[in-house]
Formats: C-alpha cells, sequence, structure tokens
C-alpha cells in the first residue's frame, strides 16, 4: 500500500495593527514611490505588545484543525517553522502543543528562515509516507517585527508579522504531496542573519549598541540569490514530480518581493496569473508568507480539485526549498466546524443537566446561567 501525504486543513492569523508606508516614511529616509517600486509592498501587520509567535502560530493552527474537523489530540506531530521563537529554548512547538492540548502529539521547531515553511512541509509528508505519522500539523509563524531595527530603511519597511497553518494527513488515494527539493548554501550566511543572541556573540553591551540583535541584510546580494534559487528549485521539483511547467496551475513563491516573484516566473515561462502574489499587503511574512498565501488562494478559489500547485521559497541559510503537490477534493471550508458544533452540543448537556438541579431546587435556570435561556439552551441560536 502506498501512502500519500494530503493537505486537508489550512488556516492563517494576521495581527490587527496595519502599518502603511506612509508610516514608514516619518521613520526613516524612504517614501511610499520608493518602497512600492522596489518591492511591490503597501502594507504589512504588526503584532501586539501581548501577542507572540505562539499565539499567532495557535490561532492559525486551530483554524487549520477546523478546516480538517480534527481535535488536537487527534494530532501526531507538530512541526513549527519560524525565526522568532518565543524563547531561545523550550521550543515555541511545545508552547504550542500545550496551548492547544495536543497532549498526544510529538513537536519541535525549525529554523530555515523564509525557507522554513516549505522545509518542514517536506519534512512531514516525508515522515507520513513512511508510515511513522498519521496527522501532522505543520505551521510558519513569526513576529518579525520584534527583530526589526527601526532605524534601518534597508529592512524595516521589508517585513510583517503573521502565521499560517496546514494539517497534513496521511491517505491511500494518490496525488498530495509528489516531491520536494531541499538545498542550502552555508557560504552566503552572513547576506541574512540576526548577528547576536547566540552563542557565538551572546548579549553585551557592545552587541546591544551596535544594534546586533537586529536583521542585518545585504539586498542586493540576497536578490540575485533569491532570483536564481527559486527558477532552480522549482524546475528540479517538477520534474522530480514527473510533470512539465504547462501542468502547473499555480505557484504560490515566498513572499518577499514583487520584482523577484516576476522574474523567477519569466524564468519558468510562466504568465502572472499563474504565480500568486500578497505581497503589497503583508510584506515578507518570513517563514509565514506561503501558508498565508495558500489560505488566500483557497479563499479566492484559485486553486481547484486536482490542481497541481507550487510552492517555493529561499531564504537565510542561505536556503532554497520547493514542493510539487496535486491537490486533493477539498477546497471550501464547512459552514460549521466541528468543534463549534461539539461545543455547543456539551454546553447544551451541561445546561440541561444544570434545568434539572434547578427544577429540583425550585429555580429558575437563569439564575444559574443567566446567559441561557428558560429552556437550558444558548440564546439567539448560539
Amino acid at each position: 500500500m502506498t501512502i500519500s501525504a494530503h493537505i486537508v486543513g489550512w488556516g492563517k492569523y494576521l495581527p490587527k495593527e496595519v502599518l502603511t508606508n506612509e508610516y514608514f516614511e516619518r521613520l526613516v529616509d524612504t517614501s511610499d514611490d520608493w518602497i512600492r517600486s522596489r518591492t511591490g509592498i503597501l502594507e504589512r501587520r504588526r503584532a501586539h505588545p501581548k501577542e507572540h509567535t505562539s499565539s499567532l502560530a495557535v490561532k492559525a493552527a486551530w483554524s487549520a484543525l477546523e478546516v480538517a474537523g480534527l481535535s488536537p489530540r487527534q494530532v501526531d506531530l507538530i512541526l513549527l517553522s519560524t525565526i522568532t521563537p518565543d524563547y531561545i529554548f523550550p521550543g515555541t512547538a511545545y508552547v504550542v502543543q500545550d496551548a492547544l492540548g495536543a497532549f498526544h502529539a510529538a513537536a519541535f521547531d525549525l529554523n530555515a528562515g523564509c525557507t522554513g515553511f516549505v522545509y518542514a512541509l517536506a519534512v512531514a509528508a516525508d515522515m507520513i509516507k513512511s508510515g511513522s505519522y498519521r496527522n501532522v500539523l505543520v505551521i510558519g509563524a513569526e513576529t518579525m517585527s520584534r527583530i526589526l531595527d527601526y532605524s534601518d530603511r534597508n529592512t524595516c519597511v521589508l517585513f510583517g508579522d503573521g502565521a499560517g497553518a496546514v494539517v497534513l494527513q496521511a491517505s491511500e488515494q494518490p496525488g498530495g504531496i509528489l516531491a520536494s527539493v531541499l538545498g542550502a548554501d552555508g557560504s552566503g550566511g552572513g547576506l541574512l542573519q540576526q548577528p547576536a543572541g547566540g552563542t557565538r556573540h551572546p548579549a553585551t553591551p557592545e552587541t546591544i549598541e551596535h544594534r546586533l540583535h537586529f536583521v542585518k541584510m545585504n539586498g542586493n546580494e540576497v536578490y540575485k540569490f533569491a532570483i536564481n534559487a527559486m527558477t532552480k528549485a522549482s524546475k528540479e521539483a517538477i520534474q522530480k514530480a514527473g510533470l512539465a511547467i504547462d501542468d502547473i496551475d499555480l505557484v504560490i513563491p515566498h513572499q518577499a518581493n514583487v520584482r523577484i516573484i516576476h522574474s523567477a516566473g519569466k524564468n519558468l515561462g510562466l504568465p502572472p496569473e499563474r504565480l500568486y502574489v500578497n505581497v503589497e499587503r503583508y510584506g515578507n511574512i518570513s517563514t509565514g508568507s506561503i501558508p498565508v498565501a495558500l489560505c488566500e488562494a483557497l479563499e479566492e478559489g484559485r486553486i481547484q480539485a486536482n490542481d497541481h500547485v507550487l510552492l517555493v521559497a529561499f531564504g537565510a541559510g542561505l536556503s532554497w526549498a520547493a514542493v510539487a503537490l496535486q491537490w486533493g477534493d477539498k477546497t471550501t471550508v464547512a459552514e460549521r466546524p466541528w468543534w463549534k458544533t461539539a461545543v455547543r452540543t456539551l454546553r447544551n448537556r451541561q445546561a440541561a443537566a444544570m434545568q434539572s438541579v434547578a427544577k429540583r431546587a425550585g429555580r429558575k435556570i437563569d439564575a444559574w446561567w443567566p446567559h441561557r435561556n428558560g429552556n437550558g439552551v444558548e440564546k439567539n441560536g448560539e
């Protein structure tokens, strides 16, 4: 029996605060025209001070589980990709596991920069195909705003916060994840990094003074690397899947820069309508960009049953990755997710029990549970 790994659930979460290009015009020497023309970015999101990477990840994960129709206790493994963890240790995946109540799941973090979600998806698919796991929750989550230098115009305008997640499930049906390609070139690690905070450069007054705890990037070199890496990884993954470029219905690339996306698409011979782009709304969410874009592509009806989809990314490391997949039958979200029905049933059972107790006590249910009506049923049909 051949086991396939299919995406059966998906979800995203984006913080409410929107930072426009005009916001950065007041901070650094830049302009809306410059940012638009160089990157295509118009807005990006910033997490509330009380939000953190794990809380963003949990919200995206809940949405993905709702779509999949799974409870957290049915999850066997959680892979969380991030470069902005809650702590150096323990891994943020463990925080998420506890918050979800996924008590039967193993968990670990994966650090591959902007490429991380595609790396994690490939790893999860292989673990499912080996027969080791059935339901794997793969999350890409970042609070990039916490490691940005808001006096550095070369980086602060580029990144945003957010999270996306998918549920990958074992199936006997063909399709799902068809092929993956992972790559790295560590000699370019210094082109995109957070220099201080690890064991090589632990926090000192000097590292703080020189602002080494923030993102540093050689934009020109990363730009050139990105186009070549995405083109190469895409071609290899498509070929490995036994497909041709013309078989690909939609490419969802890492959302870093609209010029990089269009240049890579041109190298592949793909028209703009077969490239999904939402960088103008969220900027670069690092590892969160592809799962958020995937969710929005589904919401917009850009992915249909049996479509061939390519996910491709580049990032710190330097790293690159691509996954070719054939989408399954599920392209829409049920009107009422399983857990809302389950919670409503549980609440009504609790209300019925309390109604019985109240009757024996000669009291009305409203005195016990004010938001219920006298029949022990939620008000307003909720």
